[in-house]
């Protein structure tokens, strides 16, 4: 599948350091693509993180950036798959300028177009019967998944390496995804 000007996403590991902009090497791209595919309900871009709370600061520029770009506001949501408190009312059950969807429920019910998370609830999401709704639409469209952003893929390495080289031959396998389809 190419992108608009033949264009095909290629595997990219970028290296550099903090606050040098590898956020946005990956958040600009995967925002085009999700809104070329605007018109398709489910999970386009799934970003896994090693902790809660970088997934939680990315969040939160994730949300911003969708908020002040007028094509990609209202259009493109983003739903925070991580640890849920007891208190399910104080969790964003819709996109806001500084934060994505972060009610499991509404994420399960009506999955976002980029799915930030761990690799401990991905992988929850992928075996657990009630989070089955996740993946419906990427079910149905077994092309719509294309981007899986490892942040911090340092952090993975010896058995917790293999667990998430794994995960991702699961979350292949599940979701029938076409060889070299899925852009890492």
């Amino acid at each position: 599948m190419h992108t608009q000007g033949g264009h095909k996403p290629e595997p990219t590991l970028l290296t550099t350091g903090t606050g040098s902009g590898k956020t946005e090497s990956f958040m600009f791209p995967v925002l085009d693509y999700c809104y070329k595919h605007k018109e398709e309900r489910g999970i386009k871009v799934i970003i896994l993180y090693p902790m809660n709370a970088l997934a939680t600061d990315q969040a939160k520029r994730l949300a911003e950036a969708i908020h002040k770009d007028k094509k990609l506001k209202g259009l493109i949501t983003a739903g925070l798959f991580i640890g849920e408190g007891k208190d399910k009312s104080k969790y964003p059950k819709k996109m806001g300028e500084s934060h994505v969807i972060e009610n499991r429920d509404e994420i399960v019910g009506n999955p976002p177009d980029i799915l930030l998370t761990n690799f401990k609830m991905l992988d929850y999401g992928l075996m657990r019967h009630n989070f089955h709704a996740l993946w419906t639409h990427n079910f149905e469209n077994k092309n719509l998944l294309k981007f899986l952003v490892l942040d911090e893929l340092h952090t993975y390495d010896g058995a917790q390496g293999t667990d998430v080289a794994n995960l991702i031959r699961r979350l292949k396998l599940k979701l029938n995804i076409p060889k070299k389809h899925l852009c890492p």
